[in-house]
């Protein structure tokens, strides 16, 4: 068992017995793991007594702490509070997590207004607005709002109501998806009724709905409205439908959330079933990992503060498979919002066995697809790996490639690769700005560029790191690619180049050049992402190549400025375009007249455009130049 570092043993001696967060942070001063405790001296101090050495993974978080910052708080609850605020905002390798990052959707009802509105939303502010969710599934959160929108009638334009009103209805009036309050056609009071509707449809109790509808719906047909009484009707019926998929099961009277939990190994599922009115209205669900050596009730404390605690729809009642030590803790966080219970027997019981089948299935799921993706990216990155000898499989790989033509028009194409697929959204383009086209072609500094620009960027805006970067060239771009890392500090990052004529691959570090037999998975992985890499960057210089031709092309007519060039590529897309216009379209345009449009055709060499005839009304020629 090591000492602690020397920083650390200077700081251990002077911890307070107070409550409070603790960060451990490695020596380039990431945060490895944040902590909270009820004492802070002993709790940090122990990480350094052999008892805690049983644990690999504090294991190898010891072997990595450099460094030691803590912060004091009035009591546990707040300390179990920041510990969850921290753990989101640096997402320190050892700490369990919930497994998916992205946010996920909330309907939003912004009752504070005068007249509200209701949409998605990812964000929670506390603005006064009533918000349901969040929804893991995206397609119930919109068969809820389609069904807002088609039977509750509420306002879709952005106006400040009052403050704000427009001369006359949109669209959404004329085919009812509106009643127009924004010009007085529907009073205050009316539309304010109609959000209530809303949100206890959003509450989930679309009985109590049902049955105010069906009063409208009465009420409209004594007073000989049939034509309001047949629209109400028509919504009774989209509600009912609507309702058929949740009645999943019938259960004891009483609204109440139930949490079930499953666990295989490093990866763990939590699930939330909402009853409301005794019935199963929604169900969510979130993933965790970093849970290896972690007791069960941690990984359940880490969903219930993480997930739960934030939700801005809770039931008076929670329902919890087993208690876990920071339960008084959490409760407290509560503020007396739910009552907790851990049933052993009896429908409650049943309850949470739902969602424990609920929770494993899940998990099932996940881990079988994440097994088939392994599977399928399984031999060409796992070979790679091993031919590269790299400590980490490279399941993200990105690779640059430039292109030029003639020393012109230099350009740079970037991909990244996703477990042997390419993934889109992550390629990029650059047009080379520090070489002089002048002097000819540089494919080396280009490269360097190109390389630096991009991984600067990544670095600025905190996005995740290639486990593998890769040049189309070799030795002369490898080198240049490594001194763009070299100066950003991401020299660790592992940097090979895949050289065209003899397919060899030139590894950072190494002298000769790696062969990979030709029929090599490995090597048809390389070729796939070199081969995409080349096409992205000719494509780009093509593209800026044909821009250049065009706009050479008009700058070389008198009387055709910047302001014409762009209103005729605009227009027409391309040179060929510009011909292909007659000369009414080209006088449509702005600055143009039918003369200077004959003559902007005819300096093009297009010669079917008769000439102008003699007329002292005709407009004299455009010999103006825009600017």
């Amino acid at each position: 068992m090591p000492d602690a570092p020397e920083r650390v043993a200077q700081k251990l001696a002077h911890l307070p017995e107070t409550p409070g967060v603790y960060l451990w942070k490695s020596a380039e001063g990431e945060v490895l793991y944040v902590g909270k405790a009820k004492r802070l001296r002993p709790r940090v101090r122990s990480y350094f007594a052999s008892e805690h050495w049983d644990n690999p993974k504090t294991r190898r978080l010891v072997e990595r702490i450099a460094d030691l910052e803590t912060i004091v708080v009035p009591d546990e609850a707040h300390a179990l509070i920041l510990e969850n605020n921290l753990i989101k905002e640096h997402r320190p390798k050892y700490n369990v997590m919930l497994r998916d990052d992205k946010t996920y959707p909330y309907i939003k009802v912004t009752v504070q207004e005068p007249y509200p509105r209701v949409f998605v939303t990812r964000r929670l502010h506390d603005d006064g607005a009533r918000y349901f969710g969040p929804y893991t599934d995206v397609a119930a959160m919109r068969r809820a709002l389609d069904v807002v929108k088609r039977i509750f009638t509420v306002r879709s334009c952005r106006y400040d109501m009052p403050r704000e009103m427009p001369e006359r209805a949109c669209l959404d009036y004329h085919i009812g998806r509106c009643k127009a309050p924004c010009i007085g056609l529907q009073s205050r009071a009316e539309y304010a009724a109609m959000i209530d509707e809303v949100l206890t449809f959003l509450d989930g109790k679309t009985d109590d709905v049902v049955q105010r509808v069906r009063a409208l719906m009465e009420q409209a047909a004594e007073a000989m409205d049939f034509e309001r009484a047949a629209e109400l009707r028509d919504a009774i019926g989209k509600l009912q439908r609507m309702e058929e998929p949740s009645l999943v099961a019938e259960v004891e009277g009483g609204d109440r959330d139930v949490i079930g939990y499953a666990r295989d190994g490093d990866d763990a599922a939590a699930t939330l079933l909402r009853i409301r009115n005794g019935k199963l209205v929604a169900r969510e669900h979130r993933f965790l990992e970093g849970v290896e050596g972690e007791p069960d009730g941690q990984v359940l404390s880490t969903y219930l503060v993480s997930a739960y605690l934030k939700a801005p729809a809770r039931a008076r009642e929670l329902l919890l498979p087993f208690d876990f030590e920071d339960r008084p803790l959490f409760e407290e966080a509560l503020q007396g919002a739910a009552r907790i219970l851990v049933p052993q027997r009896g429908p409650k019981r049943e309850l949470l066995d739902l969602a424990e089948q609920n929770a494993r299935h899940l998990l099932e799921e996940f881990k079988l697809a994440e097994q088939e993706t392994d599977e399928r990216a399984a031999d060409p990155v796992y070979e790679l790996g091993q031919a590269l000898g790299l400590e980490k499989l490279p399941r993200s790989i990105v690779c640059f490639d430039n292109s030029t033509a003639q020393g012109k028009d230099s350009v740079g194409g970037i991909v990244w690769f996703e477990n042997g697929r390419p993934r889109r959204a992550e390629y990029r383009t650059m047009k080379v700005k520090t070489v002089d086209e002048a002097l000819g072609p540089d494919d080396f500094q280009s490269m360097r560029e190109v390389v630096g620009r991009y991984f600067r960027r990544r670095v600025e805006e905190q996005r995740s790191l290639p486990d593998l970067v890769m040049v189309d060239g070799g030795k002369g771009q490898l080198g240049a690619a490594d001194e763009a890392l070299q100066e950003l500090g991401l020299g660790h990052l592992p940097l090979i180049g895949l050289a065209k004529r003899e397919e060899e691959v030139f590894v950072r570090g190494r002298r000769d050049p790696l062969r990979l037999p030709r029929r090599s998975p490995a090597l048809r992985l390389l070729q796939q992402v070199r081969d995409e890499a080349h096409r992205t960057a000719v494509t780009y210089n093509r593209k800026r190549r044909t821009m250049r031709t065009v706009t050479s092309e008009l700058l070389r007519i008198p009387g055709v400025g910047p302001k014409k060039r762009s209103a005729l590529l605009s227009a027409f897309g391309s040179l060929q375009g510009v011909k292909d216009a007659t000369v009414e379209q080209i006088a449509a345009l702005e600055g143009f007249s039918e003369a200077s449009a004959r003559k902007l055709l005819a300096a093009l060499g297009v010669t079917s455009a008769p000439d102008p005839a003699p007329d002292a009304g005709a407009d004299a020629p455009d010999t103006t130049t825009s600017s």
